[in-house]
């Protein structure tokens, strides 16, 4: 059973950035495609971004622009760049793998397309 964890959370000011990473295990790390999400108390969680076998990414519209998403296949870590960071990106972001097997290109990004959640971690965005 595949399973992620988050790490890098943190306080940072408006327009300032932070980068997340994502360790994975549980499945060959070549074999998967990984999704960043993110939830704020009272809300669904919402797509962020995702990273196919083969480095495709895809990015939710709110964050296109400001959000990277990249993977090493060496250190099996998926790192989400955050940049010109707003308010409204204050949340417990989560990352997790994918449910199905995909073709190398395809970018998941519906919630029930992933499993194996972290257990989050928080960003805060503040003066």
């Amino acid at each position: 059973q595949a399973q992620a964890m988050e790490s890098g959370g943190g306080l940072v000011q408006p327009g300032a950035s932070l980068t997340l990473s994502c360790s994975t295990s549980g499945r060959p790390f070549n074999d998967i495609a990984v999704g960043w999400f993110r939830q704020t108390p009272g809300t669904e969680r919402e797509f962020v971004a995702s990273i196919s076998l083969n480095s495709k990414t895809e990015y939710a519209n709110f964050v296109k622009g400001r959000f990277a998403v990249s993977r090493d296949n060496t250190k099996e870590t998926v790192v989400l760049h955050m940049g010109r960071l707003k308010p409204e990106d204050s949340a417990v972001y989560y990352c997790a793998v994918n449910r199905f097997k995909s073709s190398p290109h395809y970018t998941p990004s519906a919630l029930d397309e992933f499993v194996g959640w972290g257990q989050g971690t928080q960003v805060t965005v503040s003066s």
